[in-house]
């Protein structure tokens, strides 16, 4: 059966840069919330073992996708593990809407939908704990997705803590630019020290992006976005950049405010949701199938 999968958006209500391992990898304190918004992946089985995405990507050839990779992954996991049905592919074909280099995790989340939407399809029974091991080879950020809950991380972004941010209305925006997340890691004036503290401690705010410095330095569009938003409300950068978000109570209200904005800003209006879309829609495809 062909089905298509959400592929959500998240936002990183705070970020704060804790330290530096040695092997480069960045220590972070983060908060993650999910976005009814983003990508959808349809996935076509096949009985040939053939992995075809049949969406074409700007700059990014198919071997070297997320999607791509993420299957061929789970391929291997299970042939390792000897599942009878290891050998089943897939044609996958994706609507692109969250900007690549935008702070929105979009290739994280595709990935992630890829690993559970093929284990649905081949019946392969991976629980999501797996999946999410499976997935930290891919990037950090993969494991939140697949753990489809809004969530503190630590570490690397990969120590996982279930959260309860409220489930508000933002106003999400695009200067048009991408941003890669190794430029501003890279970055000799990145803050690097932040105080690590408790999520208590962190959850009494004001919440900050230690990136945003940086990308408002490096990049006029990211400056000159954060300081029209400003003009009605407060915003960060999420993520590394280059969007930015600002929250609102109603949807109305973020509405009014996308309205006003200038010809060169991209923009959407979503709401923060706890769950993740793609476990919503995986839960319902369960509900459906109990009731056959």
């Amino acid at each position: 059966m062909t089905l298509t999968w959400p592929s959500p958006a998240k936002l990183n209500l705070f970020l704060y840069i804790t330290g530096r391992r040695a092997d480069g990898y960045h220590q972070l304190q983060t908060l993650f919330q999910f976005l009814n918004y983003g990508d959808e992946i349809t996935i076509k089985p096949r009985e040939d073992n053939q992995i075809r995405l049949l969406t074409p990507f700007t700059n990014l050839s198919a071997e070297n996708n997320l999607i791509v990779k993420a299957a061929r992954l789970l391929q291997r996991y299970c042939i390792a593990v000897d599942r009878a049905d290891s050998h089943q592919g897939a044609d996958i074909y994706v609507k692109k809407r969250l900007p690549t280099g935008g702070g929105l995790g979009g290739g994280s989340s595709n990935a992630a939908t890829t690993l559970i939407a093929l284990n649905h399809h081949w019946q392969t029974r991976i629980d999501d704990n797996t999946l999410a091991e499976l997935g930290r080879q891919l990037g950090a950020d993969v494991t939140v997705f697949v753990i489809g809950h809004a969530a503190f991380a630590q570490g690397i972004g990969d120590q996982l803590l279930p959260a309860s941010p409220a489930e508000k209305w933002y106003l999400v925006a695009h200067p048009g630019i991408n941003i890669a997340t190794q430029q501003i890691f890279a970055d000799p004036e990145l803050k690097r020290n932040s105080a690590k503290r408790s999520l208590s401690a962190l959850l009494q705010g004001p919440y900050a992006n230690d990136c945003e410095p940086i990308a408002r330095k490096r990049f006029p569009e990211v400056e000159e976005l954060i300081s029209w938003l400003l003009e009605y409300t407060s915003s960060r950068l999420t993520g590394t950049g280059a969007c930015v978000f600002a929250e609102f109570e109603t949807e109305a209200a973020a509405r009014k405010v996308l309205n006003k904005a200038p010809e060169w800003v991209q923009g959407f209006v979503a709401q923060g949701v706890k769950q993740s879309p793609l476990h919503t829609f995986r839960a319902g495809i369960s509900r459906y199938r109990e009731h056959q």
